[in-house]
């Protein structure tokens, strides 16, 4: 039996898409995430999300305190929880890299609040030093790593983020494990410890799933 390794707990709507394709399914949260209570200003002309967590954390905050323009985001889902509370979205980007081009080629003179993680990639940051706007950070939530052992082999690894790849990593060899990775940043951090590496179609969990599923007897 083909075995699968989840680096975040799944819901059971998708953990049924998965046991349904007769594989062995394990599970476990690779990170942990804990909500900061931060600062911001009343008014907010330009919005950067790149996780689902900065936005949650940002609905934590009395909605009447402060006013947001428009939103820029990375991911679908980072979108409709924005969307579904209210705020303009204004682009959705795949990554963080492409976000930021969109945002040097578009803008200038403007000022962008960041909201994000301790463990934040340099894309965004980036703006800054390539374009004549400005960039303000956020700090929202926090990440830690959940440091676990498996004394197994896995056919496939379901990655979600560029942070469950370093949590992982840090306790695990890949050995010939394939990687399954929710997008372009995440598989990037892959590629430090393997060349066998699959990415999802689209940055979802359930994406990654289906890409894991479709192929996992390809080989057979």
């Amino acid at each position: 039996m083909k075995r699968v390794l989840s680096t975040k707990r799944l819901s059971p709507a998708q953990k049924e898409l998965i046991l349904n394709s007769g594989v062995s399914l394990i599970e476990y949260d690779a990170i942990k995430i804990e909500l900061l209570n931060f600062e911001l200003p009343q008014t907010i002309d330009n919005a950067i999300f790149t996780s689902q967590n900065a936005v949650r954390s940002l609905l934590q905050k009395d909605s009447t305190t402060y006013k947001i323009g428009q939103c820029f985001c990375v991911g679908e889902k980072t979108a409709a929880l924005l969307s579904e509370n209210g705020q303009k979205v204004a682009k959705i980007a795949e990554n963080g890299e492409k976000l930021s081009d969109f945002i040097q080629k578009t803008f200038k003179n403007e000022r962008f609040y960041f909201f994000t993680g301790n463990l934040r990639g340099e894309d965004i940051p980036a703006i800054e030093n390539k374009s004549e706007n400005s960039i303000f950070e956020l700090k929202t939530y926090k990440t830690t790593l959940n440091l676990m052992k498996f004394g197994q082999i896995f056919d496939k690894i379901m990655f979600f983020s560029p942070s469950g790849v370093i949590s992982f990593s840090a306790a695990n060899n890949f050995g010939d494990a394939i990687a399954v990775c929710i997008g372009s940043t995440t598989a990037s951090e892959a590629k430090k410890h393997t060349n066998k590496i699959e990415v999802a179609n689209t940055t979802t969990v359930e994406s990654v799933i289906a890409k894991t599923v479709k192929t996992i007897f390809q080989n057979d």
